[in-house]
């Protein structure tokens, strides 16, 4: 008995472990193969709640993890690329898209799993091309999601005749609630809904469990796995927080509504499992498809609603950063190539206002060390990228039709300024990254460092900021100024490192410290560079 015990228990764990690293390579797999297209989908198609639900379903059956699709989506809202209605019915997407994971283990192909892991491992280790090594992973974990349940499986078989798990389950049939206390805590240990969900099958199949047990755990497995949202909104904006607590609201309403429907929605599976011939696998996977696709079409009416209750239970101000352009109308570059370049620049110094406030940020950063800091100094770094992105493609369009030489020339300009924008952005990232570096390892610099460092980055903000002044009022005087005090910058790199280098000399400076401050200074020193390129577009190109 003792070692059917280690058998069951050894069976079981390693079939799970097996389960889920085969969930994860599907999903890193299939989500190498779409490449960008995971973000393009919930960047392009989240325009109203229906197409972000869409977006929801489409992006978690190619991640095959609908927390997955949730932390990405609380992500986008924290980066400001996402409002909360968005996420609100890309969240209820990932919930219905993450039942297809059941309807694949639904179709019992568990006697092929190991040949198609050998089909993976060829495709892995045989080719060199990348397309073909992301499918063969995709590949290998079907296999093994397959292989892992069907060590569970043998693994749960002995439980039925087991008498204190046969008394849970009817406990679980007379107490629904029980059932999804226990769904709950199945996914907050194991973290993955489909795998909760892989071993409800197993046991329903082997007859260890009855429908009347199981489908109270598939609501039990549906608020467990809000805990991946949760756990990526610590610490994150206050809208990536509600985005995070709409789901925990739209599951536990979900399970509610069903609670109460419980008899109702039995029979009805009951129905779907005679009249379709469900095998038992095939019964839970309906159960659940059901389940998810109903509450979404129950609550989907209330996104408003819901996004209205988490505002008031999550108060604060939502710092968001508006990462779209907003003088960018295809219909200027119809109409007149010279005012579509007009609203170009427009949209480059409100880039440029950006890359400032991103300055300022990361100077608050590197003075107080709060996070806060940091997250809107990288969220600005994120609308930068894509404004650039915008911007650019907005005036190769503008290309594409007939100009006059002078707006050739301005054209060219406002190409080169984009870009010099956008690398500002780059290096600020940079110097974030040298502070985080700093807090997690400890390393200290000397207070006549922080004071150098304070003085340069002042200089640096204001030298941006009065590059983008001059471009917007075409300033000549200005961009001078820009020029005098981008020399001072080079003139105070160049101190400064000497001062270092006596500090280090002097034992008063770490080694470690030295690298970190002399980065730092040599990325606003290229920012100095980049504020000067703006100034000279100005003197010379007359932008």
């Amino acid at each position: 008995m003792e070692l059917d015990i280690q058998t069951l228990i050894f069976n079981f764990v390693g079939g799970l472990g097996i389960f889920l690293l085969g969930i994860k390579y599907m999903g890193d797999g299939l989500q190498k193969t779409a490449g960008d297209r995971l973000r393009d989908i919930l960047d392009k198609f989240t325009s109203n709640p229906f197409l972000g639900v869409l977006s929801g379903i489409i992006v978690t059956i190619l991640i095959q993890s609908s927390s997955g699709t949730t932390v990405l989506t609380v992500a986008f809202v924290n980066a400001g690329f996402m409002s909360l209605r968005q996420a609100i019915g890309v969240i209820m997407g990932a919930n219905i898209g993450t039942t297809v994971t059941a309807f694949i283990i639904g179709f019992d192909i568990g006697e092929y799993s190991l040949p198609i892991m050998a089909i993976g491992s060829f495709m892995l280790f045989f080719f060199d091309k990348e397309k073909v090594n992301a499918l063969g992973q995709a590949v290998f974990g079907f296999g093994s999601l397959f292989f892992g349940l069907d060590l569970m499986s043998s693994a749960m078989k002995p439980l039925s005749g087991l008498d204190a798990f046969h008394e849970l389950t009817l406990d679980m049939s007379t107490n629904p609630i029980l059932g999804v206390v226990i769904g709950t805590v199945l996914t907050l240990v194991v973290q993955s809904s489909s795998a909760t969900i892989g071993i409800l099958q197993g046991l329903y199949g082997e007859g260890a469990m009855s429908l009347q047990a199981a489908v109270p755990v598939l609501f039990g497995d549906n608020i467990g796995t809000t805990i991946t949202a949760i756990l990526a909104a610590l610490g994150a904006s206050v809208a990536a927080k509600r985005a995070a607590f709409t789901h925990i609201i739209f599951n536990l309403l979900g399970a509610a509504i069903f609670l109460i429907l419980l008899t109702p929605f039995i029979g009805f599976v009951e129905y779907l499992q005679t009249q379709l011939n469900l095998n038992p696998q095939m019964t839970i996977a309906f159960a659940h498809g059901s389940f998810n696709i109903i509450n979404t079409v129950i609550q989907f009416p209330f996104i408003g609603l819901l996004a209205w209750i988490v505002v008031k239970m999550i108060p604060g101000e939502e710092v968001m950063v508006e990462y779209k352009p907003q003088h960018l109308d295809p219909i200027f570059i119809q109409q007149s190539s010279t005012v579509a370049l007009a609203q170009a620049k427009s949209e480059i110094i409100r880039m440029g206002e950006y890359a400032v406030q991103g300055l300022e940020e990361t100077n608050q950063y590197i003075t107080t060390e709060n996070p806060k800091h940091s997250e809107l100094a990288i969220q600005i770094e994120g609308a930068l990228n894509n404004l650039d992105r915008a911007i650019t493609d907005y005036l190769v369009t503008i290309a594409g039709r007939t100009m006059s030489e002078a707006d050739s020339s301005k054209h060219t300009a406002l190409m080169d300024t984009v870009r010099d924008v956008e690398r500002i952005g780059d290096h600020f990232e940079n110097i974030i990254e040298l502070v985080d570096y700093k807090i997690s390892n400890k390393i200290l610099l000397t207070e006549d460092a922080h004071e150098d460092l304070t003085t340069m980055f002042d200089l640096t903000i204001a030298t941006v900021a009065q590059a983008v002044k001059a471009l917007e009022t075409m300033d000549r005087e200005e961009a001078m100024v820009v020029i005098q005090k981008e020399d001072q910058i080079d003139k105070m790199e160049r101190a400064y490192r000497k001062k270092h280098i006596i500090r280090m000399n002097e034992s008063r400076c770490t080694g470690s410290a030295g690298i970190v401050f002399v980065d730092m200074l040599s990325n606003l020193e290229r920012i100095g560079d980049h504020a000067v390129n703006i100034a000279e577009e100005v003197l010379g190109k007359k932008a």
